[in-house]
């Protein structure tokens, strides 16, 4: 793991290569790393971070998978909190992350929708509206990156997302098979895999005040105000109205909060340690909700004398790295603007776009972590139990299997699954499993991704 500490404080043996109209990247010299930009639309650009895996097993039988990371927010940075917070090769201080992801495939980060991240639009009226027009983007982002490539093509792709990073991680599925079959895009997909995602906002404001009761959070009064706000927004919601039932989302969270003395909401054994200006979700079109994500997990990092901020470490050192980052472009800067535009779309369900890709076969692995409260495991049952799959009734009368951990004999999860849907119930994390359990996620992604690798943990 050293080496790959040296590959990303290093700014030395840079490959510079140009790959087709509105397409550029660099590659470090031993072809470990590879970064770009892909212009997706006119005068909108997206970036990307391709790790290739020190740990690459070869076996012709199993295939070494590639996965697509895919952060939440929406705005939030993949390059960022995915890679140097949760799941790449080094951590927030830049030192080797042990239980990186890279043990048991390659990793693809994305600075998704654009904007986000080191992403940027030219004209902020090309930030995308929807969840499909993300996923347009993310198509055209495979196109310009695989089709030529064809070592990566012979990798099967493997969607991974969290959070919000779900629904861009179903709507890109069901965008990639289309073009997969018309022949636009040269890759197998491997399946999609979505870890405290937020696939059906009703399910989980519906959720929050029964499981803060349950957990002795909130009284019957903090109960009923929640279920009260929680009718309203299914109302909005049936009736079409998503940009009310966004608003109405964020005084929800506000009664949470309110009732709770501040809960955390991706955590709820703790109490937010944030600014309350921050926590005012409501002010969502001021990017608080994204800004708060990003913030819970800086929180977690060394308080060590010299550690520099994580804003820093991206738009400083990171960026410097990198050497590709235009002048104008700071990382982060243009992401407030992504959840403000979509708005409209925040509060969609996803479900019936879950149904389709378990129609088409492809492999749909949901994770959840116990402590999670934005998207609750209780909410995440609940919108399952919707599917319309011809397998739901097999699977949900299936018993599941516990997971453990190496040589440890404490029940770390748990799962089950019936032909091409499989369920993790991972204990002991909240909303960001890799983070709270790196153990048992590493070996969940070691399964679902059919990594050669597996057996090695």
């Amino acid at each position: 793991m050293a080496k790959l500490h040296f590959l990303v404080i290093s700014f030395l043996f840079i490959v510079p290569l140009f790959h087709g109209q509105g397409t550029h990247f660099l590659k470090s010299q031993d072809g470990s790393e590879e970064w770009g930009y892909v212009e997706v639309r006119p005068k909108a650009y997206m970036f990307w971070w391709l790790y290739r895996s020190p740990y690459r097993v070869e076996d012709p039988s199993k295939p070494w998978p590639i996965m697509l990371w895919l952060q939440g927010g929406p705005g939030a940075s993949g390059v960022g909190i995915g890679n140097f917070q949760e799941i790449g090769p080094l951590n927030s201080d830049l030192k080797p992350r042990n239980s990186t992801w890279l043990r048991k495939a390659d990793l693809l980060f994305v600075d998704n929708p654009v904007g986000t991240g080191y992403s940027y639009v030219e004209d902020k009226s090309l930030f995308v509206k929807t969840d499909v027009e993300a996923a347009v983007d993310l198509t055209t982002l495979l196109e310009n990156i695989f089709n030529k490539n064809e070592s990566l093509q012979n990798s099967p792709l493997y969607i991974v997302a969290e959070s919000y990073g779900g629904k861009f991680a179903v709507t890109l599925g069901l965008s990639a098979l289309r073009a997969i079959e018309s022949g636009k895009l040269k890759l197998k997909l491997g399946g999609v895999a979505l870890g405290d995602s937020w696939i059906s906002p009703q399910d989980y404001v519906f959720s929050w005040g029964p499981l803060l009761k349950y957990v002795s959070r909130l009284d019957n009064n903090g109960l009923e105000k929640s279920n009260s706000v929680a009718e309203k927004i299914k109302q909005q919601i049936q009736d079409g109205q998503y940009v009310d039932a966004t608003n109405s989302w964020g005084e929800l969270e506000e009664v949470i909060i309110d009732n709770s003395n501040s809960v955390d909401f991706y955590n709820f054994l703790l109490d937010s340690g944030m600014d309350p200006v921050s926590l005012t979700a409501i002010e969502l079109s001021e990017g608080i909700s994204m800004k708060r994500y990003s913030r819970y997990l800086d929180s977690l990092r060394s308080s060590a004398d010299g550690v520099v901020s994580f804003d820093d470490l991206m738009n400083v050192v990171i960026r410097k790295k990198l050497k590709i980052i235009p002048e104008n472009v700071t990382w982060g800067g243009q992401s407030d603007g992504v959840s403000t535009a979509l708005q409209g779309d925040f509060m969609r369900p996803r479900i019936s776009e879950v149904d389709e890709l378990l129609a088409k076969g492809v492999n749909v692995t949901v994770y959840n972590g116990q402590l999670d409260l934005i998207c609750a495991t209780m909410g995440t049952e609940a919108w399952v139990q919707k599917l319309k799959w011809e397998g739901l009734n097999n699977f949900l009368n299936l018993e599941r299997t516990p997971l453990f951990c190496g040589k440890d004999k404490m029940t770390r999860g748990f799962t089950k699954s019936y032909k091409n849907l499989h369920f993790y119930w991972i204990l002991g994390a909240g909303h960001f499993v890799p983070v709270d359990q790196p153990c048992v996620a590493l070996n969940m992604v070691g399964t679902f991704t059919q990594s050669p690798a597996v057996a090695s943990s």
